[in-house]
């Protein structure tokens, strides 16, 4: 059984990734956080400060902090011989770090060095759904508006939205901005592009925040190298890993749940071979602590660990 360390075990999603590594029966866990959150528990286990020393002798670490402390922490985990799963932005686009979502490029997460980065909570169901129809008829653009819950922000900004009363619930941009996109626009276009190796492929992404707790929406409109009829592209999703039709998916359906919902497949007249579709997903779980417990899962099986 490896030894296995949860890093922001006290945030949204690493509370979720402490639940599922129990239910999947790894017991050999122990948790770290900030100094801040030291002392406090997690089912009943308690919570260690998050320093390099402390995270030696692990044989997986999990990161579910900010890119700060990913940058300054990672390193060394993996200096110590730990394989470490970080969810957030500072590894994903380097050069030699694995991007993955095991049911598009699980290969890929083979190809490791001790650190493999977790995508963003909306581009792993993105690539997901686009992964299928790209293998059928090839991907000429992807067009895509995301509706994403208050719990992508953290577990505070979940707390605000759920203390705040209805009459104040809006919709909000809480991204940085460039004067042309926020990050998280860029974020799932390039994420996207490298997860599925097709790094010319125009995305074109629009992202708001809604005041929904848990779940993100996705509306995605494609269009494909050949043509496509939705009954089709209705067959391949339903054949899809991880992937579950519905009439009309919803984040609260989607939510406390492992599949990506997918509806309101049809065609889209707006553009030649075109596509339009809905998609909703539990963002702390497939969008975020499950995906990477599968990546981890995945390179045990392979016995592609740290030496």
């Amino acid at each position: 059984m490896p030894r296995i360390a949860v890093v922001g075990a006290t945030g949204a999603v690493g509370r979720v990734t402490v639940d599922l590594l129990l239910e999947r029966g790894f017991d050999d866990v122990r948790l770290f956080a900030s100094a801040r959150s030291a002392g406090s528990q997690v089912h009943g286990r308690p919570v260690e400060v998050a320093t390099p020393q402390a995270l030696e002798g692990f044989d997986l670490c999990f990161f579910s902090v900010g890119s700060t402390a990913s940058r300054e922490l990672v390193p060394q985990a993996v200096r110590a011989g730990a394989l470490c799963v970080d969810k957030s932005e500072a590894f994903r686009l380097e050069p030699g770090v694995p991007l993955v979502v095991p049911e598009v490029n699980g290969e890929r997460a083979v190809e490791h060095d001790g650190l493999i980065a977790n995508p963003n909570c909306s581009t792993i169901p993105l690539t997901l759904v686009l992964k299928p129809l790209h293998d059928a008829a090839g991907l000429r653009s992807v067009r895509v508006a995301t509706y994403q819950s208050a719990s992508g922000k953290g577990a505070q900004r979940l707390q605000q939205l759920l203390d705040e009363p209805q009459a104040d619930h809006d919709l909000s941009t809480d991204w940085d901005y460039d004067g042309e996109e926020f990050d998280e626009e860029v974020k799932i276009r390039e994420e996207a592009r490298k997860i599925l190796e097709l790094q010319e492929l125009p995305i074109s992404a629009t992202c708001v925040r809604v005041p929904v707790p848990v779940g993100h929406g996705e509306s995605v409109w494609i269009e494909t190298e050949q043509p496509l009829a939705p009954a089709r592209a209705h067959e391949l999703l339903a054949a899809a890993p991880s992937v579950r039709l519905e009439e009309f998916p919803t984040p609260g359906k989607a939510a406390g749940g492992d599949d990506v919902l997918v509806g309101r497949l049809r065609r889209d007249p707006a553009a030649e071979n075109g596509l339009a579709l809905f998609l909703a997903c539990d963002n702390l779980r497939k969008g975020a602590a499950l995906n990477a417990i599968q990546i981890a899962e995945l390179v045990l099986a392979r016995g592609a660990v740290p030496a």
